[in-house]
């Protein structure tokens, strides 16, 4: 482990759980220390479980100057020696064996639970339906040209209590949202309820259940709809995931409603479900009643969440992918018809080819700057935005300064390095300050994003303003209405410049993204789809066609055992 930890490949904290652990068990084989090290690795990088082969044969190639123990070379052996330790057997094992995965125990309850649930779910007798006022509400609601995927995604929630409904941005998942909602309305009454329909609408960040809230409350303008699901729809509430199942301050992990204490909604609706955790998700599917409808949201080739699991990923593949009577994935896009969609979706496809001569081409708006040329990038659209903010605040302008802010959005793979966050942010902080000073952080015209919750303030983890004299006090201005004083808000960091999790939900007219001029395992084909897809009109990517191959090439690998559980689940009900 010291040797793994000199090499970069064990942090400091995966070695000290190791000992500590092994410590308390009487445990000594070092076979059996290195593999539970490597099971902690993974979920500090984000998996659930480790494939102690697959990882092995991974960091080889990534630390090809470690000197390996020679038990290594003997998978099964070395297997046996896990399987034998007291700390993979007996009522405090720590490690749950099951080749080729190897997981903390308290990860394979959660996954086992979760699949459970699921499965319990999917093998519940269908929901009652009034099939004839189905039939004409989805008529109505979805009957615009181009709507027929929309359509069926409704009438499957509308058959199931349990459904998930994937795609990319612009392929109508908020407006299927609405409309769905709606169609259930209608079902409620229809099907003998004397009481409205109830309604949780949760996303994983406050900032993304806010839009959640804002894009319901829009779609509902449509004609469609009719004056009292006009108004009803505008009343409907979101909040995070966390305040839907009602957070603990005494307990990071335990919530008000639980499988003892279940929600109290007839259908609960989660956005941005890539971003759920796989303890965020069990949770919820425990507290979500066996009567209530569970509709999960988001685009699967996003970047999963950044902790523990790739969830909807995983549900998606284990429910049967696009084959599966509770998946619906819209693949029309309402939102890229041009450069930007093709980039898109040859990132998806894994077609790194393609990628590079679509960018070479700049054909609609998208286009590939080196290194080389960061410089000069910089000083281009976002040195124009950070002064158009500036000059804005200094005028008193609130609607200028935030219209300026949401038009562009400089993104980083990294908050660290020459190519981070960081170091952009105080570049171009020197766009507006001379003298930047980090003991004096506030200025007139400092673009902030918060990066805490804080329930007291009514801000949320993700929420962008603009900070402005009132002639008292420098306050931020967080939207038209939402004014904080900058004293109270102690966690935050200059917007001029944010990473590509960051971002996700949010969307810019233009987008740069500065990825860093050597390969790093940060990069991947989900990060980089997530980067593109926040642009609407045009995207400039600053980085080496080499590095930019390998991001397409490299898929993000968090090992887990949902997708295979969950699956056997479905093949045996």
């Amino acid at each position: 482990m010291a040797v793994l930890n000199r090499a970069g490949v064990l942090a400091a904290a995966d070695v000290h759980v190791t000992r500590t652990v092994a410590r308390l068990a009487d445990e000594d084989d070092e076979a059996v220390l290195l593999a539970l090290a490597l099971a902690v690795r993974g979920v500090r990088l984000g998996s659930s479980c480790v494939d102690l082969g697959g990882v092995l044969d991974d960091l080889r190639l990534e630390a090809p100057d470690v000197e390996w123990p020679t038990y290594v070379d003997d998978l099964d052996a070395w297997w046996a020696r896990v399987d034998a330790s007291p700390l993979a057997f007996g009522r405090d094992r720590v490690l749950v064996v099951e080749r080729p995965l190897l997981h903390l125990v308290r990860y394979h309850a959660l996954e086992v639970s979760l699949c459970r649930r699921l499965g319990e779910r999917l093998a519940l007798r269908p929901p009652p339906v009034d099939r004839a006022a189905l039939d004409a509400d989805l008529r109505r609601l979805f009957g615009d040209p181009g709507f027929a995927e929309q359509r069926a995604a409704a009438a499957r929630a509308a058959h199931s209590w349990t459904t998930v409904l994937t795609g990319g941005p612009g392929s109508g998942k908020t407006t299927t949202i609405a409309r769905l909602l709606a169609a259930l309305a209608s079902q409620h009454a229809a099907t003998g309820h004397d009481r409205p329909l109830a309604v949780g609408l949760a996303a994983p960040t406050g900032k993304a259940a806010a839009r959640m809230r804002e894009a319901v409350a829009a779609a509902s303008t449509n004609p469609v709809f009719t004056e009292a699901e006009r108004d009803w729809l505008r009343t409907l509430p979101a909040g995070t995931v966390h305040r839907l199942l009602g957070s603990r301050p005494d307990h990071r992990t335990a919530f008000r409603h639980h499988a003892g204490q279940k929600l109290p909604y007839d259908v609960v609706v989660v956005d941005e479900t890539s971003m759920v955790s796989l303890l965020l998700m069990e949770r919820l599917v425990q507290a979500v009643p066996s009567g209530c409808r569970l509709v999960l949201v988001g685009d699967a080739e996003q970047l999963a969440s950044v902790e523990a699991g790739a969830v909807l990923r995983d549900v998606v593949e284990g429910l049967g992918g696009d084959d599966s009577p509770v998946v619906t994935h819209l693949q029309q896009s309402h939102r890229f018809d041009g450069g930007i969609g093709a980039l898109a979706s040859a990132v998806v496809e894994g077609d790194a080819d393609r990628v590079l001569d679509l960018l070479a081409e700049g054909v609609d708006a998208v286009s590939l700057r080196h290194p080389d040329e960061v410089e000069d990038v910089v000083s281009g659209r976002p040195a124009q935005q950070a002064r158009a903010v500036a000059r804005a605040a200094a005028e008193g302008d609130v609607p200028t300064a935030l219209a300026a802010l949401g038009e562009h959005r400089l993104l980083c793979a990294h908050r660290d390095g020459p190519y981070g966050v960081s170091h952009w942010n105080e570049r171009l902080e020197r766009e507006v300050r001379i003298f930047p000073d980090p003991a004096r952080p506030w200025f007139v015209g400092r673009p902030v994003l918060v990066t805490r919750n804080d329930a007291s303030l009514r801000v949320n983890n993700g929420d962008v303003g603009v900070t402005l004299d009132n002639g008292h006090r420098l306050v931020v201005h967080l939207d038209s209405t939402t004014t904080v004083s900058s004293t109270r808000l102690s966690s935050v960091q200059s917007a001029y410049a944010s990473t590509v999790h960051r971002s996700q939900g949010s969307e810019f007219d233009h987008v740069t993204l500065l990825l860093p001029d050597e390969d790093s395992l940060v990069l991947s084909r989900e990060l980089l789809y997530t980067a593109i897809t926040r642009a609407r009109t045009s995207l400039t990517i600053v980085a080496t066609p080499e590095v930019l191959r390998r991001a397409v090439e490299r898929r993000t690998a968090r090992a887990s055992g949902v997708a295979r559980r969950l699956s056997a689940i479905v093949q045996l009900s």
